[in-house]
């Protein structure tokens, strides 16, 4: 077997959990186990969909990587209630998606940079990917506490420590995909990150014939 078929067997494993989730709270009536549920396999969708839509070729391992952070998050974090169960789990998924958001904002630049439409020193490459990556963070933890304080949510947990934190561990993770992206550039260095961005222009043909 291949191994975007295995990818692929992974993935509709996944749905198949949360097609089982919502039979489930429509049984029950926990309606909003239900929203979480549809929302959560939605988002699965979503790489698909950006795919078709925008013409262009996601890798397969980024592809995973952003539907099993969407199934962490919100399918084991909400409704299997990790968030309480493991103190460090959300610690885990904010520097996890700290790392995600600074490779976005870094291939985003980096195709301005060899289609060249912009010309920068690298390390201006990796500070906008840091800063790009935290502001995301920081912007979520403003939702939090604007769920929590108009509809009584308690996302935010412990308050100010528990956004604290998200944020160090947020600064963390950016801080470690953005020195991947400088590396990359200055040395071209095979990391994971290299190797996405490789995968990346490979897997898309008006890209490649740029560089």
């Amino acid at each position: 077997m291949t191994r975007s078929g295995k990818i692929k067997i992974i993935v509709n494993v996944l749905r198949l959990t949360l097609v089982v989730a919502i039979i489930a709270s429509i049984f029950y009536g926990s309606w909003y186990n239900l929203f979480v549920s549809l929302f959560t396999i939605f988002l699965t969708f979503l790489p698909t969909w950006v795919e078709k839509k925008y013409k262009i070729d996601i890798p397969l391992d980024f592809e995973l990587a952003t539907i099993l952070f969407v199934y962490a998050s919100l399918f084991l974090g909400v409704i299997g209630n990790f968030y309480e169960r493991f103190w460090w789990w959300d610690i885990l998924l904010h520097a996890a998606s700290a790392v995600a958001f600074a490779c976005i904002g870094f291939v985003v630049l980096f195709i301005l940079f060899i289609t060249k439409k912009l010309t920068s020193h690298p390390v201006w490459v990796a500070i906008f990917s840091f800063c790009f990556s935290l502001s995301i963070g920081a912007l979520w933890e403003i939702f939090e506490f604007s769920a929590d304080q108009l509809f009584g949510f308690t996302m935010q947990k412990s308050g100010l420590v528990d956004t604290m934190w998200d944020l160090i561990s947020d600064g963390a993770g950016a801080v470690v995909a953005s020195l991947a992206g400088y590396f990359y550039i200055k040395g071209g260095q095979k990391s994971y990150l290299g190797r996405l961005i490789d995968s990346t222009i490979k897997s898309n043909t008006d890209l490649k014939s740029s560089l």
